[in-house]
């Protein structure tokens, strides 16, 4: 009985699809079709000699996504069950047909791999339904291609699926740092869900012109093992599409989309500052994003923060904005700030910046001053009153990811730094 279709992703070594396509031998009386996904037309030479070479097909990912071009191929194939396989894996040579098996109960069998000390789950054979009732999420939500299959489990996961050690195997092992710090974060997607009264946190963003990113911001604040209570976001008087892509996300629940008049961050910020409702506050940028267990980590530092404390921070995760991807760059490991030549002198941005709500609605929340139209270094501005009122914490903890890119605004205006000091009070 053909019942199984294997979609292949990101095989762009023939060697390695050769002996990912070798490996389907085993239970080629179960293929139906062999899908794979790739950007542009084919580089590949030739197929390897299989005699049921006739039920391979290329198909090309739409718009560099391929969360969406997954999705659409899946729902015009009629097999039971998908397989899918990622470069550089291949089946397992203890792989035979009765070994790909789902009783009526299970919805999914995936593989453990391991990687030095990470443990990722990826699915691999899965059943046809579920891929329709929960699509996979497109590359505009997730901050690097190698999320995508893990990202789909978590909002998939459920208890009829089922994890074995050695299902798949890797033509070659990549250890690089680069590597290693996306599976590090990949990893966090599997951690469990937990729900903590109090503090109670919200995340506040403001979003001006950032279409390419900001989804990716968003999504990050959902994909959390642990809810935020609130996700309020300000549209900045975008003129792109940036307000029409998060209209999606709204929900009157969790998050809630505003828009106004472009104005500056600063004057964003304070204009849904009177809707949070939380103890505390994380202030996202709309081109970075959060580890999944963000809301989490910071709960935990805030529940034995001290009362007087206005401000706590931590480290910083930097990445380096590719043409279709995102390279690890270095840890920014935070350091204390005790006063305000501290803040001044610090060498990198100050984060992530979590907010005690009343100290920061009671300083009338992110100055608006005259460098500017206090649309610059709003961050510091706002720090430099909080100080004033009370002292800053901070922790050894990382769950903030900045992506480093030639259209940040801040980027655009480091010269300008020297002047903004001059006209701080």
């Amino acid at each position: 009985m053909k019942d199984i279709t294997v979609i292949m992703v990101d095989y762009v070594s023939q060697t390695v699809l050769d002996k990912s396509l070798s490996s389907l031998n085993s239970i080629s009386s179960r293929l139906k079709s062999v899908i794979i996904l790739r950007e542009g037309e084919s580089s590949f030479n030739h197929l390897p000699g299989v005699d049921w070479s006739d039920r391979i097909r290329y198909v090309t990912i739409r718009d560099h996504d391929l969360g969406k071009t997954l999705h659409d191929t899946i729902v015009t194939i009629n097999s039971t069950y998908v397989i899918f396989l990622e470069s550089p894996d291949y089946l397992s040579t203890h792989i035979i047909p009765q070994s790909l098996q789902l009783d009526r109960s299970q919805t999914l069998l995936g593989d453990i791999s391991y990687n030095r000390d990470i443990v990722i789950r990826q699915p691999l054979l899965v059943r046809t339904s579920l891929l329709e009732k929960h699509p996979f999420l497109s590359s505009r939500q997730l901050p690097f291609k190698e999320a995508l299959f893990p990202g789909w489990l978590a909002t998939a996961e459920t208890s009829c699926n089922i994890f074995r050690k050695g299902l798949v195997r890797q033509a070659r092992k990549n250890s690089s740092r680069n590597t290693i710090e996306k599976q590090k974060f990949i990893q966090k997607y599997q951690l469990e869900k937990t729900n903590t009264a109090n503090p109670t946190l919200s995340i506040i963003m403001s979003a001006y012109n950032m279409e390419g990113y900001a989804e990716t911001a968003v999504m990050s604040c959902l994909l959390q093992n642990e809810q935020p209570e609130q996700v309020l976001i300000m549209d900045d008087g975008s003129t792109d599409n940036t307000y029409e892509r998060l209209q999606r996300y709204h929900d009157e629940s969790i998050v809630k989309l505003f828009s106004k008049k472009n104005g500056g961050k600063a004057r964003a910020l304070n204009a849904v500052l009177p809707h949070v409702t939380s103890d505390f506050i994380l202030e996202l940028d709309a081109d970075d994003w959060l580890d999944p267990d963000a809301v989490s980590v910071i709960k935990k530092h805030l529940a034995d923060l001290s009362a007087d404390v206005s401000v706590l921070y931590g480290n910083l995760r930097k990445w380096k904005q590719l043409k279709d991807d995102v390279q690890y760059k270095g840890m920014a490991r935070g350091t204390k700030v005790t006063g305000r030549k501290d803040l001044l002198s610090y060498r990198f941005p100050l984060g992530p910046r979590v907010y005690r709500t009343s100290s920061l609605k009671k300083e009338g929340g992110f100055p608006v001053i005259d460098f500017a139209d206090g649309r610059l270094y709003e961050d510091v501005s706002v720090l430099n009153r909080l100080l004033k009122n009370g002292p800053f914490q901070y922790r050894d903890f990382t769950v903030y990811n900045v992506r480093e890119h030639k259209e940040s605004i801040t980027k655009q205006n480091l010269a300008s730094w020297h002047d903004f000091l001059k006209s701080l009070e």
